[in-house]
């Protein structure tokens, strides 16, 4: 099976997309919103990304239940040490922080409910870890629907599922959908990971050449752009993701397809290998640099390009390097074990 090295360069400007979108000022100026709204196709990248390679193992191994398990758990393996981290992270912030200890404590607790938890990924400061559980869902759901040789149908029940969450965030002020978040399984990492994975079963979009789902990718990310301006202009919810996110995400992936050898031996391909586990860390050094911020009398988010920058920047090579240290003693850990 050939290596597609275009996957891991896009993932690296997927997770810097992820780290602006959490560290820059979203919607009060133009200049950040469309920053923002260009970044969005992050998420939904990763999801198609782990649906495509996980199409590849499953289809190609004979034993696909093993490699289900496997997988499923590693991931899961994944999401429990970083809840395990944060929840050990904001007790120590409160116990630092709060005089009231007590009631801060009572409070933190009754918010982590076990469908916060395992379904929302929601209950700590690592709010990011949604994208985490959500995927452990989605290929359990994607898995029995492959088992039972209906993953188009379930590809389709996932596109109504993903217009319908619409409607939970921008869409809701034409009609709201009741429910608390659709920052969920079903309504976002569903359908984009069923998407990677149908990709990687067809061969039809070979009759294209890369350079036209590039132009149509740029074409989809501007009428993303006007969608969302559109949106905001009726002042609807911040939108996570939009109707045109579906083209966008597409044929940005048909792209990487069509040019597997693109960002081979670039540095930034080998970040973008590394972008879960930047991904997992990087809410923690937001934390770490907006406290400095704060200790040296520069107020966090900011307006100012050139402090956002150095924000985004910093909590990216942080992230980076801090995870890169994890991998490495873990490794010496295992081979002296």
């Amino acid at each position: 099976m050939e290596r597609n090295y275009a996957i891991d360069f896009i993932k690296f400007f997927a997770i810097l997309a992820v780290v602006i979108i959490h560290t820059f000022p979203s919607n009060d100026k133009l200049g950040y919103f469309v920053l923002d709204n260009l970044s969005r196709f992050a998420v939904p990248f990763f999801f198609a990304a782990s649906g495509y390679l996980f199409s590849l193992k499953v289809n190609s191994n004979p034993d696909s239940f093993s490699y289900f398990k496997k997988y499923a758990t590693k991931i899961l393996k994944i999401y429990v040490s970083w809840l395990i981290f944060y929840v050990v992270y904001d007790v120590l912030r409160i116990i630092v922080a709060h005089e009231n200890r007590k009631a801060e404590l009572a409070k933190y607790i009754d918010n982590m409910t076990a469908l916060n938890l395992f379904y929302y990924g929601q209950g700590t400061s690592g709010y990011q870890l949604w994208f985490v559980i959500s995927l452990v869902w989605s290929i359990a759901i994607l898995y029995l629907f492959y088992r039972l040789k209906k993953v188009r149908l379930l590809l389709m029940i996932s596109f109504c599922l993903n217009l319908l969450g619409l409607f939970g965030q921008s869409y809701s002020i034409f009609e709201e959908l009741p429910v608390s978040t659709t920052r969920a399984a079903l309504y976002i990492s569903l359908f984009y990971t069923v998407l990677g994975f149908w990709l990687a079963t067809i061969q039809s979009w070979q009759r294209f050449s890369g350079k036209i789902y590039f132009y149509l990718f740029c074409f989809f990310a501007l009428l993303q752009v006007s969608e969302g301006y559109w949106l905001k202009s009726l002042d609807s919810k911040h939108g996570e993701y939009f109707f045109t996110t579906i083209f966008l995400t597409l044929f940005l992936f048909l792209y990487a397809l069509s040019n597997p050898h693109l960002g081979k031996g670039l540095l930034i391909t080998k970040i973008g290998g590394n972008s879960l586990g930047i991904y997992a860390i990087h809410v923690f050094f937001i934390d770490m640099i907006d406290i400095l911020f704060e200790t040296i009398g520069l107020e966090p988010g900011t307006h100012y390009l050139l402090m956002n920058l150095v924000d985004a920047l910093l909590v990216f090579v942080l992230s980076y390097t801090s995870y890169k240290l994890i991998k490495s003693a873990k490794y010496k850990l295992v081979n002296r074990a």
